[in-house]
């Protein structure tokens, strides 16, 4: 009788919480769809133009607005010459989006090997028509489920986020982009575009991934040949297919070595309690720590599992600044003038444990010190979060980010 008493209110216990939970998200949902129509975003925000960069021999240019971005890719695809290689998370069935599915049939009509991979899920929106392509552009759709998910088999889990497009092994790109108007103009994004031997990492990335997933029916992808090994420049890959999870470590090592100074750009900024405690380690240690987050992102929910964090690194000395009326969908980091990252993986647990997600770690000072300028810029146009304003936040905004804490672990 006691036994049974205890397990029913354990149960309404439980169900308490997640009836609080799902109300308190409801709720932000709500108040952020309102705020949107009556406080529309603008797209106007401080750009810095693309430079050209040398990393030993290879040429680079980082981009930070999508216009300039896309015209350069679409050149690309529109000289190809022997294969395209196109991998985007999402892709929009609008101008942009158009305007790249004919690039690459064109491509694919002149006798050039074209192949796309997109995420089924994360274009679950997009008509399935847009994705008809002739037979001569080899298509592969990432399920947007994976039956192996219900028996908890973590190979299954985790999206395609992944950006890469690399054009006749000569010229690559990769970062935070995805393909859409919306992203062309609206957003703060960043992107890396290499030419020379680097190109192959990005290359041998998609054709890894390709070859796993592809349908028997499906080409296989082989002789890109082989590129010699440059340490300045390394790609990092998430496969979740073989538990394989570098760029948490990559992040890690980075900060752990850290002297002066550290900048991360995040779009979804929720850190493990490992990566928590290494920045305000590094900021305790003098290491000036600044991490630039948009103070509303397009997902309202994850905002308010990134605010859980604030309290420990504001009091730890890390440096909070809130990215003002647009979104920044960067996923950037510098270290000490020397180190570099920029690719498609957030700082959370579905991209750092479960996501296919691709980095490119540079050292390099010329890169560092341009994704410094371009840091730089964004905080003119972002204000920095105190920590007396953060502890004088509303009592309810405390309650909800109390409420929401356990889905941390899940996103």
């Amino acid at each position: 009788m006691r036994r049974s008493t205890i397990v029913r209110a354990t149960k309404w216990g439980l169900f308490g919480v997640l009836a609080t939970q799902v109300a308190v998200a409801a709720t932000l949902t709500g108040i952020n769809r309102w705020r949107r129509r009556v406080r529309p975003r603008r797209s106007v925000f401080p750009r810095t133009p693309p430079e050209r960069l040398t990393i030993g021999d290879n040429d680079a240019m980082i981009y930070t607005y999508g216009v300039d971005l896309y015209d350069d890719m679409l050149t690309a695809i529109r000289g190809a010459r022997k294969r395209v290689l196109l991998e985007s998370y999402i892709i929009k069935d609008d101008r942009v989006g158009h305007q790249f599915k004919r690039a690459l049939i064109d491509a694919a009509e002149r006798g050039v090997e074209v192949y796309l991979v997109y995420d089924g899920f994360a274009n679950l929106v997009v008509p399935r028509s847009f994705f008809d392509f002739p037979d001569t552009v080899h298509v592969l759709r990432y399920p947007a489920f994976r039956p192996g998910v219900l028996l908890f088999n973590i190979r299954k889990s985790g999206r395609d986020h992944r950006k890469i497009l690399t054009v006749d092994g000569e010229v690559g790109f990769v970062g935070g982009y995805n393909i859409g108007l919306m992203y062309a103009n609206e957003w703060r994004d960043t992107h890396l575009k290499v030419s020379g031997p680097a190109v192959w990492e990005l290359e041998n990335a998609f054709v890894d991934f390709w070859n796993m997933n592809r349908a028997s029916e499906q080409p296989e992808i082989d002789n890109i040949g082989n590129a010699e090994w440059d340490a300045r420049f390394r790609v990092h890959r998430n496969v979740p297919e073989l538990i394989i999870y570098p760029i948490r470590a990559m992040f890690l090592e980075a900060i752990d070595r850290a002297k002066e100074s550290i900048c991360i750009t995040q779009a979804y900024f929720i850190p493990d309690r490992e990566l928590v405690n290494a920045l305000v380690t590094a900021a305790q240690q003098g290491v000036d720590v600044n991490v630039l987050v948009p103070e509303r992102s397009n997902h309202i929910i994850i905002d308010w599992l990134a605010r859980g964090q604030f309290s420990h690194l504001l009091q730890g000395g890390v440096r909070l600044w809130l990215y003002q009326d647009a979104m920044v969908h960067a996923k950037t980091a510098t270290v000490d003038g020397h180190w570099s990252t920029i690719g498609t993986a957030n700082m959370d647990r579905l991209s750092l444990t479960g996501n296919y997600e691709i980095n490119v770690e540079i050292f390099d000072e010329g890169v560092a010190e341009h994704l410094e300028k371009v840091f730089d810029n964004d905080l003119s146009n972002a204000r920095e979060l105190t920590e007396d304003e953060w502890q004088g936040r509303p009592v309810a905004a405390k309650f909800s980010e109390i409420v929401l804490a356990p889905w941390r672990g899940i996103l």
